[in-house]
């Protein structure tokens, strides 16, 4: 049964780039509730980490480089069909294949800075919100 919670960040180059209010701006008109928002900077090894299930992948270590690059701001979002809401409002991951309107058709620079990270699964919103988030803080 889908949950009414999913999990995101902005990523260190939409941040750097100053996107970040104009992200969460599209998120809330799209009728996304911030449950939690923080801005923090991971350390490698924290990325490495979040990242544990690419560990064996190619691109794992360019990954845990990349996310630990910058300031990143994860979020708790709440709506209903959340996870699914939001795939679809974030858009492809390659953003020259995201639909337009979508959040990285706008300020993705490329496929691996991709400006904003979805969850895929009710599962994985869980997961990755209690690695950023207490219980107390999810208001």
């Amino acid at each position: 049964m889908p949950t009414n919670r999913t999990f995101t960040m902005i990523k260190p180059d939409a941040v750097a780039d100053g996107f970040s209010g104009p992200i969460i701006q599209q998120i809330e008109a799209a009728g996304f509730k911030i449950i939690a928002i923080k801005k923090v900077h991971l350390s490698k090894e924290e990325a490495g980490k979040f990242y544990a299930i690419h560990a064996e992948r190619p691109f794992y270590q360019s990954l845990c480089d990349y996310m630990s690059s910058g300031a990143i701001i994860p979020m708790v979002l709440e709506k209903d069909n959340a996870v699914e809401d939001f795939r679809k409002l974030i858009g492809s991951t390659n953003p020259e294949q995201a639909a337009e309107g979508t959040i990285r058709k706008q300020f993705a620079r490329s496929l691996e800075s991709n400006a904003i990270h979805g969850s895929d699964s009710d599962e994985n919103a869980a997961i990755e919100a209690a690695f950023f988030f207490s219980e107390k803080e999810l208001a």
